[in-house]
């Protein structure tokens, strides 16, 4: 099976529910069995985690390549899981996000299961896309010991290597007003517009107008708006939920100040998950730059990622990880769509960087050996 037949097989499952997500990671760990890998599935909140490692034994002192994937997607209309072709396009809920990835790198798995240079751990979560930004099955995979040397998450990226990704600041926002009968509106003061005013005075605090070197700003949603009680009522209040990716080099706190200082807003619940930065002269980063090249047949840029991602829970526990993925457009979107083309140069990139990275570490980095980024951010 290739990547593409792989990616459409995997399209095909409604992996944005539990019982799908079942099926999906099923799938997975039985189509690496067949292929004579061993498999561990663990449970993590009821939900399947899948594990494998090929190549290197664990005490041989090789270098340690952690590729992570996730099978669940965002919910969809039915027939966005009709995996469909056009072109060079494979179009379906989760092809480009991450599903063409994963299939392409459960290839590149098996194409290293041979080699015994490099130890490579594949994992597959079933909760990337959660809500919960606190914790995932990755937080907990780490707690029980998964370790490398270095991690990458199969996002995509264009084939770019995504070295930074912002943070994201969750918050759960009350306005209050004052209440008056529907007939008479005048005599209140309606929580949903002020929230609504509250919201476009947030998209025009300082911390929205910052950018640095590889993004031109944040980005601020207001994801959720509820509010009102009854039809004849002027509602007095109001919760919206606000998801605002900050750049690495912003404040969480000191934008949370500039919230507080909106009248009649309260922060009623906060979440944080921290920006991703990885240095670009790390010499897993440029190896993976050369592999990249090489099969790819483009310039490999330095990227930074508007979404977040788990490549912050490997940062945490202090493995270099970047996010490298195929190329796409229109993930969450109603026509989301992979390269099949870059399906293939995606699995060829990561079977060239395990396979030459012993020699590629062995070996030092000319000078202006440096990833360049893609150019980025406002003056």
């Amino acid at each position: 099976m290739d990547e593409r037949v792989l990616a459409e097989r995997l399209v095909a499952t409604d992996t944005s529910t539990p019982d799908g997500l079942r099926s999906g990671a099923g799938f997975v760990k039985g189509w690496l069995e067949a292929r004579d890998i061993a498999v561990r599935e663990h449970d993590y909140d009821g939900m399947p985690v899948i594990v494998a490692d090929v190549g290197a034994a664990a005490d041989s002192g090789a270098p340690t390549v952690i590729l992570h994937g996730h099978i669940d997607v965002v919910p969809a209309h039915p027939e966005q899981f009709e995996p469909r072709i056009e072109g060079d396009r494979l179009i379906g809920r989760g092809a480009y996000d991450m599903k063409g990835g994963l299939a392409a790198m459960m290839c590149a798995v098996r194409d290293l299961a041979d080699q015994d240079r490099v130890r490579v751990r594949f994992v597959c979560v079933p909760d990337e896309e959660s809500e919960d930004v606190a914790q995932h099955a990755i937080d907990w995979l780490m707690r029980e010991g998964l370790r490398g040397d270095f991690a990458i998450t199969g996002e995509p990226t264009d084939l770019h290597i995504g070295v930074q990704a912002k943070g994201v600041l969750a918050l759960r926002l009350g306005v209050s007003g004052t209440a008056a009968h529907g007939s008479t509106p005048w005599l209140g003061d309606n929580a949903i517009l002020k929230a609504h005013d509250a919201f476009r005075r947030i998209e025009t605090l300082p911390f929205s107008r910052e950018s640095s070197d590889l993004f031109d700003r944040p980005s601020i949603n207001l994801a959720r708006i509820e509010g009102g009680d009854a039809f004849n009522k002027v509602p007095d209040r109001c919760g919206m939920d606000v998801d605002i990716r900050y750049l690495p080099n912003q404040d969480p706190g000191a934008i949370l100040s500039q919230i507080r200082a909106i009248p009649d807003v309260q922060i009623e619940k906060c979440a944080t998950w921290k920006p991703a930065v990885v240095s670009r002269t790390n010499p897993y980063v440029l190896a993976l730059r050369d592999s990249a090249r090489r099969n790819a047949g483009v310039e490999t840029l330095s990227v930074g990622r508007d979404g977040a991602s788990d490549a912050t829970t490997f940062l945490d526990h202090g493995i270099p990880a970047v996010e490298f993925g195929p190329a796409g457009a229109g993930h969450h979107g109603p026509d989301e769509w992979v390269s099949i083309e870059s399906l293939t140069s995606y699995r060829k990139a990561l079977a060239d960087f395990v396979t030459t990275l012993p020699d590629r570490l062995a070996r030092p980095e000319p000078p202006q050996g440096e990833l360049r980024a893609v150019e980025g951010g406002r003056p």
